[in-house]
Parts: C-alpha cells; structure tokens; sequence
C-alpha cells in the first residue's frame, strides 16, 4: 500500500510537470514566432540603416566634393572680386573678360557630360572658344570644373571655388572631356588665376609685401603647384632661392591611410578636408589647430587667428565634413592602361620590390603606406627637410604608391625627381641598394603597374 502512494504520488507529480509544459508547448510556436519577428527586426533596420546612411553620404559628399562652395564668396568675390576679370565689362567685369581658350590656359577643365548636344557640337566645330559670353554660359551649366556662379540675367554676380577645381580633371588633353573625380588637376595655375583677380589687398596685407612681388610668387608656381603653407608662415621660396610651391596632390586612393598630404602631423582626410575649406578655399566656417597659434612657426597664421576660426554667421563647412570625407574615402586608385607597363618586367619588379629594394619596408602592401603613423624624418629617406619643417611634425608622408602612374609633372612633393628611374637611382644610391640596371628598370614597370 505503501508502495502504491509513492507510485500515486510521483505520477502526480509528473502529470504536474507535464500539463504546464504541454501548454508551454501549445502557447510557444506564437510566442517564439513573435520573438523570433521582434529580434530579426532590429538587427534587419539596423542593417538597412548603415546601407541607407552609406548611400546617402556617397550621395551628398559627391556633390560636395564638385559644387560646394562652403560660402567661399564672400572671398572669391566680395574681396579678391575674381567674378570681374572673369566677366567682360558688357556682364559685369572690369575689363576684356575670360574665353573658354584663355581658362583653358590656365588650366580649368570643362566637363562634357554637363554640355547640351548643341553646344558639344559647337565646340568640335572649333566655335565658342574665344568668345567671353561662353565662358558665363559653361559657369552657368555647372560645367567648368570647380566653380560655381551665380547670376542675375546676364550679368555675373559671384564666384565660389569648390574642392573640384584642385582635385579633380578631366580624361582629355583639351581640358574637355569626363570628369575625373580625385585626380590632380595637374594643368591647373592656380597662381596665374589668383593674380587674374582685380584686387588683391587681402593677399598683401596679410604677406606684408606689395602688388609686384605677390604677382612673383604667384608666377613662380607653374601648374600643377600650389603652396597650402604660404598663408601660414609666409615662407615664398626655399634656401636655394627654388619655389616653395608642391605639387596638387590626389585624393584618390586613401582609405586605410592615416595621413595624405605630402608632410606630416597635420591630420587624416577630413582634417586637410576641414583646412582647405576653411583656410584656403576661405569658407565660412569653424577651424580649430592650436599648433597654428604657435607664432615662431606660423608667424602668418599666429596674427591671423587661423588657429581659431569662427564664422561671423552660419557654419558653412562643419556639417558638410562627414559626407566630403565619406565620398573621397570611397574614391579608389585609377588602374594603369592596358599596355602602359611591361607585364613581364613588373612581375620581376614586384619581386625586388618586397625584397632587395626594400621598397615594402615602408610602402606596405595593399596599402603601399604604413599602417599606422606612415611618416620618416627627412634623413631617414635622404632628402633636405624645408618642407618637412614647414608641418607641425617636421616629416613627410609615405606616400601611397597607387596611381602614382598619373603623375607627369615628376615626384615627391615638389616634383624634384623627373621620372622614376629617378626616384628608385636616388634610394638605390642613398640606401646602397646595389641594384642591378634590369632590377632598376623592373622595379619602375611594377611601380608603373600599381
């Protein structure tokens, strides 16, 4: 009888058990499935969130990367009044005004996409070109690379200069041709254009140096070249009496790279983004570098307040930083033409690249920079240190090597080796490499092929 309890007692205990979880089991296929829809959905809006907010920067930072002017006017215009040498006197200007030949010239590139089929044709018949009226009517469409107008009927009543019109060209030698977003325009005289403007004061107040020798400095530049540092230390020509100028450097390319710019210390993408568009474009903007206050190294900058720029009105730049960024970011290195290298030799090259060269000690593939803070000192790879000092670090970047194939206006920051048989004979000698003529030569169809 006993033994019968016990057996009652545990059967109890056992259909306890099971009722609750038979109704656990009936209630649990909706309730899980509920769950289950409740969990998917926020990991899924989170995912269509990220895709959603990349698109959107891609999309913005396009557009600010070709037609934002940051509110760069009130420079442009409102003091230098470049739109008056741009516009002839019947529109507005000061004099004969600007052909579409003479911006040509100086190295504006037109974009054919943005050109009806009329006057595309126009300009193959070899018409337009010396007309002034053409010159408003490209600015007009957009379609001349880097700057924006504005109008009122006919006549031209500003101009603003984007990051377009440094940083990107076109794929014809006639200036009018596809855009090439990221590219240096390499053609570009951006000295020859600023001495265009009809008043210049700005400049000389700021130098402390008359009309004639600004236009000197100016002149010295060339294309290709621009002096990102002038406005900071004041520093026109280099100890042996050469132009301080450097190259206009790409902005293709630089996605794992910490620092882009030809010297060191001065930040990533978005801080030179955030500099040039505060600094040297002259938008109406925030910037803030406290190194810049420093008066010993940047006596220009130090009695300026570049240090610490506040706009008078509305922050033109800072939330345009993050979308500009994005887009140059996602801008990859061009690949060199099929047939511009010797396949053969470039495999061969790429060999004494990564090995007797050295060269991958520091230009690390796939990024061919340093991972981390890619910068040497002027004695670690052989050179004078003038530009070097003119950066808070007092370094140059190791340069990405990706696309270097565009470059026809020789290397390092101010152009100084001609070709790259130049460069790889000036580490072969300084580092002792001992490479042989055919390595010499490989090496350069590799760098050729990147």
């Amino acid at each position: 009888m006993k033994k019968s309890k016990q057996r009652l007692t545990i059967h109890i205990g056992i259909i306890g058990l099971v009722i609750p979880l038979m109704l656990l089991c009936c209630e649990s296929p909706k309730k899980a499935k509920r769950e289950k829809s409740d969990e998917a959905g926020i990991p899924d809006a989170w995912n269509n969130s990220i895709n959603e907010n990349a698109s959107e920067l891609l999309t913005k930072g396009k557009a600010v990367f070709r037609f934002e002017t940051f509110g760069d006017e009130a420079f442009w215009t409102d003091k230098l009044q470049l739109h008056k040498a741009i516009a002839d006197k019947g529109a507005g200007g000061v004099g004969d005004g600007l052909t579409p030949k003479a911006a040509l010239a100086a190295g504006l590139k037109v974009d054919l996409d943005l050109l009806p089929e009329s006057v595309k044709q126009q300009i193959k018949e070899g018409k337009l070109l010396d007309d002034t009226d053409a010159t408003l009517a490209l600015i007009k469409l957009n379609a001349v690379v880097g700057i924006v107008g504005s109008f009122d009927g006919g006549q031209l009543k500003s101009i603003g200069v984007t990051c377009a019109i440094c940083h990107s060209t076109v794929d014809s030698e006639t200036g009018i041709g596809k855009r090439l977003d990221g590219w240096p325009n390499q053609d570009l005289n951006v000295g020859a254009i600023i001495s265009m403007a009809p008043d210049l004061t700005v400049f000389t107040e700021m130098l402390d140096v008359d009309v004639e020798t600004l236009k000197k400095v100016l002149a010295s530049w060339g294309p290709g070249k621009f002096d990102a540092e002038l406005n900071l230390d004041g520093k026109a020509t280099r100890p042996d009496g050469k132009p301080a100028a450097t190259l206009i450097p790409e902005a293709f390319g630089h996605a794992g790279h910490n620092l882009h710019t030809w010297t060191g210390g001065w930040g990533n993408v978005t801080y030179w983004n955030a500099y040039v568009a505060n600094l040297e474009l002259n938008g109406q903007g925030t910037f803030y570098d406290p190194r810049l206050m420093d008066a010993k190294q940047f006596p220009i900058a130090a009695k300026m307040k570049l240090g610490n720029k506040r706009p008078t009105g509305e922050d033109k730049v800072s939330d345009k930083l993050a979308a500009l960024q994005f887009y140059q970011l996602a801008i990859p290195s061009p690949k060199p033409p099929k047939g511009s290298f010797n396949e053969g030799a470039a495999t061969r090259g790429m060999a004494v690249f990564n090995g007797k060269g050295q060269c991958s000690t520091c230009h690390v593939p796939p990024l061919f920079s340093e991972p981390g803070w890619n910068t040497h000192k002027p004695e670690e790879i052989g050179i004078d240190d003038f530009q070097a000092n003119r950066s808070p670090e007092k370094t140059y970047v190791t340069q990405g090597l990706k696309g270097i194939w565009i470059r026809k206006r020789g290397f390092y920051h101010d152009g100084r080796f001609p070709t790259l048989i130049d460069v790889v004979n000036h580490y072969d000698s300084f580092k002792k490499l001992n490479l042989a003529e055919n390595e010499k030569q490989d090496l350069v169809e590799y760098l050729k092929s990147l």
